[in-house]
């Protein structure tokens, strides 16, 4: 008799289970309102189903993210969440939503690929052709603005305090996106880089984030094949060590400005803190944005005794370790 009432109740509370989890499921499925507003949602590249879903549930247009994503998930379908902005009402319903997100987004990010190398007006005049803010907008952010990371407080002051730190990537901006989101967007993506493993090897280099980087816009500058970063790194390195002039044909390029296809004797005596030729050590910053190839290339440079490079014809650098070398270089590739 006990036996049979306990089965009795077991069956009770299973039906019962069954029948809340079923209004449970009924109730997370209707549109949380009759009559809300239209909200304008952000989904970023690499967002996950369960963070999309729970922003949509704190912004009270689903009731449940873990049923959204359940329905998401048991829905037969391949669910990939597209990059961009959406238009989603309370008034719609989760099913309505998710077909919604299938489709895609109501307005497409703005695709922008910085590449390799561009010095920051470069990455400016590439945003405004985007239609991503006026150039006026952008310097003014790159001016004046403050941004809360560390490796800007030795950059400096005026139109080139972010060179180099505006990371070359491929970015996703979105229409209501300002220039300022747009620069930090960059220099959040620099910050990337600083992982734990590299401050410990610039510590071991007894270089500072400024030098690291400005070492790199050399390199970046300078190298075409991936094969020469790391032996023109060691050039440079080697230098400094020799208290010698870098005498980077880049840094002169970065003073002109317009780019030259043969420098002349009178380009190298500009009067420029950033002239290479005539100042010892470092520029005052970087020249160009590196990549992470010519920032790992610098950390990673091989020991060598070279003391000169020169640029071939078919992009490849011939290295050389005493002047006279260098000037046999010259003869043969020149």
């Amino acid at each position: 008799m006990a036996r049979k009432w306990r089965l009795k109740s077991g069956l009770i509370i299973f039906l019962l289970f069954i029948v809340s989890l079923g209004s449970w499921w009924q109730w997370v499925n209707i549109p949380c309102s009759a009559t809300g507003k239209t909200e304008q949602i952000s989904i970023e590249p690499g967002s996950t189903l369960h963070l999309v879903a729970k922003e949509l549930e704190q912004r009270k247009l689903i009731r449940s993210a873990s049923a959204f994503s359940l329905m998401a998930r048991t829905s037969g379908q391949n669910f990939r969440l597209l990059p961009g902005e959406y238009h989603i009402s309370a008034t719609m319903s989760p099913e309505s939503i998710l077909y919604k997100l299938r489709q895609g987004p109501d307005v497409q990010p703005n695709r922008v690929t910085i590449p390799e190398g561009y010095t920051s007006e470069q990455i400016v005049n590439l945003l405004v052709q985007k239609s991503l803010g006026t150039k006026e907008s952008f310097i003014e952010v790159i001016v004046n603005e403050y941004f809360p990371y560390s490796f800007l407080n030795s950059t400096p002051a005026g139109i080139h305090r972010l060179e180099g730190f505006l990371f070359p990537d491929t970015y996703y901006f979105n229409q209501g996106d300002n220039a300022r989101q747009i620069i930090n967007t960059m220099l959040e993506r620099f910050n990337c880089e600083l992982t734990p493993e590299t401050k410990k090897q610039l510590d071991n280099l007894r270089i500072s984030v400024q030098e690291w980087v400005i070492m790199g816009s050399l390199v970046e500058r300078e190298a075409e094949k991936e094969v020469d970063r790391s032996l023109i790194a060691s050039v440079f390195f080697n230098r400094l060590k020799k208290d010698m002039p870098l005498q980077s044909c880049a840094t002169i390029q970065f003073i002109l400005g317009t780019p030259k296809a043969k420098l002349v004797n009178s380009d190298l005596q500009i009067f420029s803190p950033y002239n290479t030729y005539i100042h010892k050590g470092l520029p005052p910053g970087p020249i160009a944005s590196p990549g992470h190839a010519s920032l790992q290339a610098v950390i990673q440079h091989v020991q060598t005794d070279y003391l000169y490079f020169l640029a071939k014809d078919d992009g490849y650098h011939v290295f050389a370790k005493t002047f006279e070398e260098h000037l046999s270089n010259q003869k043969l590739y020149q």
